[in-house]
């Protein structure tokens, strides 16, 4: 008796957790059955971790079979741009990119981590390339009167200083740098698309200019025309998934800045705040 009154509970009680679960999908919003997971890449790319952390949850959720990157992207920070792709690289789960509007400079960089690349006929992508910009205030220093006095440990310490010009020395350093990065780049590039374009036609495509999407199809940069719809088709036939791929994708977290702002006027403060102090970047620039 005993046994069987233990048996009932235990029946009853993984009945109910599976009722708690199927409860708590139903009102988190997440499909039930195989999913085509969708991940946002947006704005100026300044930091990795929050993209990072959705390519792992995905990764670990077997109810997902493939993901799909909606990137709307100017690019931005060289090391963010690098830890996202690197971590895409590892997926075992097919991966899907869709440009929307603009996926350029770091944008793409991360796109051709991809299986496949979906482009708008007017996407702006390309502007494949690697800038370092320094101000120069020294003619504003002059008019206002101001001296600055630097005392430093090596030759190069205050390279790229406000108050005065590069040095022939410097500017060469410089360059040394940038193209090192530049080659990083391409690397990237020809590891996702080795299967379309050597690396010598990668090479001189990347030399800072744009595309629209219907030009970067035409240069093998991009796989497909398309919208996001088509790549979630594709991603949902890349995972096995028959029929109608289910969809997951994370709700974002508004900051009270933005419900103050706008979201557009933040992400200027964002730029303007990633812009203080000097880093190399994978940036569309106008």
């Amino acid at each position: 008796m005993k046994r069987k009154r233990f048996f009932i509970i235990l029946l009853v009680s993984v009945g109910l957790l599976f009722l708690v679960l199927i409860a708590r999908m139903l009102i988190s919003g997440a499909p039930i059955g195989e999913k085509v997971a969708i991940i946002d890449i947006v704005g100026t790319i300044s930091e990795a971790a929050t993209t990072i952390d959705e390519i792992h949850q995905y990764r670990d959720d077997s109810t997902v079979k493939a993901i799909v990157l909606r990137i709307n992207s100017p690019g931005g920070s060289v090391a963010p741009v690098q830890e996202i792709y690197s971590e895409l690289k590892k997926l075992e789960k097919p991966v899907v990119a869709s440009m929307g509007s603009t996926a350029a400079s770091g944008g793409y960089y991360i796109a051709s981590a991809a299986n496949e690349i979906f482009a708008n006929p007017g996407t702006l992508t390309g502007s494949i390339g690697v800038i370092l910009q320094f101000t120069n205030l020294k003619g504003l220093y002059e008019k206002v009167g101001l001296d600055q006095q630097v005392v430093k440990s090596g030759e190069f310490k205050d390279i790229g200083s406000p108050v005065r010009d590069l040095t022939d020395e410097e500017r060469k350093l410089l360059q040394g740098t940038i193209d090192d990065v530049h080659s990083q780049f391409v690397d990237a590039i020809f590891e996702g698309r080795q299967e379309h374009l050597t690396r010598e036609e990668i090479t001189a495509l990347a030399d800072g200019r744009i595309f629209s999407g219907q030009q970067a199809l035409e240069r093998k940069l991009v796989d497909r025309l398309g919208n996001l719809p088509d790549a979630i088709d594709r991603a949902g036939e890349l995972g096995g998934i028959s029929g109608k791929p289910k969809v997951v994708r994370a709700k974002r977290k508004v900051s009270l800045l933005e419900k103050l702002l706008g979201t557009k006027a933040q992400r200027s403060v964002d730029r303007l705040l990633n812009n203080a102090d000097v880093s190399f970047r994978y940036e569309l620039r106008f």
